[in-house]
């Protein structure tokens, strides 16, 4: 059974940083893609950044491109998202996916965790 568990959020300053983890289990994660999204109050669920496992090539999203970077440790089977200059726009619970194919869509991905929270304070 697919296992993700997000850990590395919290409460930061605006301008600040912060590390999330995603620990993944329960199967063979090298043919596939990873992806962190989030979600604020009241809005959907959005891309943030997104991995090959394989290839270790990225994609992000426009608002986080240049702040913070996705990375992978293939001997943990960890997914890291460091993000840097936060902002208080980037307040949010964030979670992990993971997934056989490649996008930016939360459909593309099969397996989710349970999230962890961000909140930036101004």
């Amino acid at each position: 059974q697919v296992q993700l568990v997000e850990s590395g959020g919290g409460l930061v300053q605006a301008g600040g940083s912060l590390r999330l983890s995603c620990a993944a289990s329960g199967r063979s994660f090298g043919s596939y893609f990873m992806g962190w999204f989030r979600q604020a109050p009241g809005k959907e669920r959005e891309f943030v950044a997104t991995i090959s496992w394989s290839s270790g090539a990225t994609i992000y999203a426009n608002s986080v491109k240049g702040r913070f970077t996705i990375s992978r440790d293939n001997a943990k089977n960890t997914v890291y998202l460091q993000m840097n200059a936060l902002k208080p726009e980037d307040t949010a619970v964030y979670y992990c996916a993971a997934g056989g194919r490649w996008g930016i869509t939360p459909g593309v991905y099969d397996y989710w965790g349970q999230g962890t929270q961000v909140t930036v304070s101004s």
